[in-house]
């Protein structure tokens, strides 16, 4: 009996040791690589060039180099009296993510006062510090033809840097409330949140202007003309 219990345990350990031979363990510090360190690890897929996948409609598919937001979205329209707009300079900001050329003012126009009389109507934009960069020429005759979106030229094109500006809009002259119009989205007295001067992504300045001065505070942006329904007017650059 002895003798076969002894062979017994001589086998097992025999068979335990070729086991652990086979899974290349070892005991701690023994040099030797362990069953996990000498498994062959798993491939991993290398990145596509596809990017985070689809992020959504980019100005550059419609030939565009930023925008206050998709035109698809800018399906409601704001109206504002002669007296409520007239000689207000309108700001609506913007921020470049990338240099570009900027050549012209994209405004989206909704409806046309056949009847309105218009002079020193301006489009411009003005850097971070309130310095205006460019202007338009007056733009009186482009907003009594063709109510679509439609490109305003910069009296000459400017290199933008990445960083904030403001585009800016100065009407005047008389018109039909709800005659003369322009494509905005529905957000109201919401498309300030969270913002306060000089950073106001909508606002209004200074009364009784005929063209866009110099310079401008931007400190002093109200939103109470804003407020009144004249607010999220959609703007592309190209």
């Amino acid at each position: 009996m002895r003798t076969r219990t002894t062979t017994a345990t001589t086998g097992l350990v025999t068979a335990l040791t070729a086991l652990l031979v086979l899974a290349g363990c070892s005991t701690p510090g023994g040099g030797r690589p362990t069953a996990a360190s000498s498994a062959p690890s798993a491939s991993v897929p290398a990145p596509s060039g596809g990017g985070a996948g689809f992020e959504g409609p980019r100005p550059q598919d419609q030939n565009l180099l930023a925008w206050t937001g998709d035109p698809n979205d800018a399906g409601h329209v704001t109206a504002q009296s002669t007296a409520g707009v007239g000689g207000r300079v309108t700001l609506v900001r913007i921020v470049l993510r990338e240099q570009i050329t900027w050549s012209n003012v994209w405004l989206g126009l909704a409806g046309i006062d056949p009847n309105a009389q218009l002079a020193n109507c301006y489009l411009g934009v003005y850097d971070a510090k309130g310095a205006l960069v460019a202007t338009t020429a007056d733009i009186s005759p482009q907003l009594m033809t063709d109510a679509i979106a439609k490109p305003f030229t910069l009296g000459k094109p400017f290199t933008a840097a990445p960083g904030t500006y403001f585009i800016a809009l100065l009407l005047n002259g008389n018109w039909a409330t709800n005659g003369l119009t322009l494509k905005s989205t529905g957000a109201g007295i919401s498309v300030n949140a969270g913002l306060t001067p000089p950073n106001l992504r909508y606002s209004t300045l200074l009364t009784g202007q005929t063209s866009l001065p110099p310079t401008v505070n931007l400190a002093e942006q109200s939103t109470s003309t804003i407020n009144t329904g004249w607010a999220s007017q959609w703007y592309a650059i190209s």
